[in-house]
């Protein structure tokens, strides 16, 4: 039986919802991905980035609180995440966000 995603550190009931709407049901698979693949996952489903969801991913995935994560290395996972938004926007498969997605829903087509 898969363990939930929720049994990871940091991450709860909540967590669980967002990844299965993505497509990823347990623990072991956001183990598998890793944090910036299933990070990325998730926003290319249709959830809106938020840098401290990231990081709460990042360090649960290595066993640490979420509030452990500071300056140097809170910093490059900045970085990282700026990077992951960045290459899911850019990304024309994505699920839309926002304004954008109701604009679709109502039949507008996409944005020119």
């Amino acid at each position: 039986m898969p363990t939930p995603v929720s049994s990871i550190r940091n991450l709860g009931p909540a967590s669980d919802a967002s990844f299965a709407r993505a497509g990823i049901t347990s623990a072991e698979e956001l183990r598998e991905m890793g944090a910036d693949a299933a990070y990325r996952h998730l926003l290319t489903h249709g959830s809106r980035p938020h840098f401290i969801g990231y990081y709460c991913i990042v360090m649960g995935l290595q066993g640490r609180p979420w509030n452990d994560c500071k300056g140097k290395e809170k910093d490059e996972l900045r970085a990282r995440f700026d990077a992951i938004v960045a290459s899911v926007q850019e990304d024309k498969t994505a699920v839309p966000l926002g304004i954008e997605a109701i604009l679709n829903d109502i039949g507008t087509g996409l944005r020119r």
